[in-house]
């Protein structure tokens, strides 16, 4: 893996029968899904959030990897460091704060944030299919976090011109609605600010 490269996708979030009408016209199929865990980080006052960036560990068979993401001019630029699972461990450790490495030096050389202020947050499950669709990678995911469950389409691509339009010719082809979509971190953010305050427990 790279150590940084640009990330540029869209999203769209889905009701389950548009999840599932979905995964029959491509034929995917429940041994097709693969599961990985997104675990999420920022200051106690979300100095990383404030900036439009979001930090991750994603735990992906026995690999778990720290993802920085940045706003670029497309997309986002991504940053990763493999880190061992002792690392991971020891970063979700209230006292312990961001290990040393690239992302560690970019907090505090270009987003003025100091590693030892991050703490753990959270996670979020997701049951992940993959297909090559058109130059492009399409992604079926169904997340679980906080009490909460979603489906979503994704689909990432090269140049963001053609993945737009692409993108939206796929929604308009099978008669899915082009829904405002936040990244996961931000709706795991918001379950749990909901989860924090009690709202949603009379629904």
């Amino acid at each position: 893996m790279t150590n940084q490269e640009i990330e540029i996708e869209f999203k769209n979030l889905l009701t389950f029968d548009e999840f599932t009408s979905l995964c029959s016209a491509f034929k995917v199929n429940s041994d097709d899904f693969f599961t990985q865990e997104n675990h999420y980080f920022d200051t106690p006052g979300f100095a990383l959030k404030e900036k439009g960036c979001a930090l991750r560990v994603r735990k992906k068979g026995d690999t778990f990897t720290l993802t920085l993401k940045q706003p670029a001019a497309e997309g986002l630029l991504e940053t990763h460091q493999i880190v061992s699972e002792d690392e991971f461990v020891a970063m979700k450790s209230e006292k312990n704060g961001l290990i040393s490495g690239i992302i560690s030096s970019i907090l505090m050389d270009e987003l003025s944030i100091s590693p030892s202020e991050v703490i753990y947050f959270g996670s979020l499950k997701t049951n992940r299919a993959e297909l090559s669709y058109k130059d492009g990678l399409l992604v079926l995911d169904e997340s679980n976090y906080m009490d909460t469950s979603d489906f979503e389409l994704e689909y990432e691509v090269n140049s963001y011109a053609e993945g737009e339009k692409l993108f939206h010719e796929l929604l308009e082809a099978y008669g899915i609605p082009l829904r405002e979509t936040k990244n996961k971190i931000v709706r795991f953010y918001e379950a749990k600010a909901c989860s924090l305050t009690g709202e949603g427990d009379e629904k």
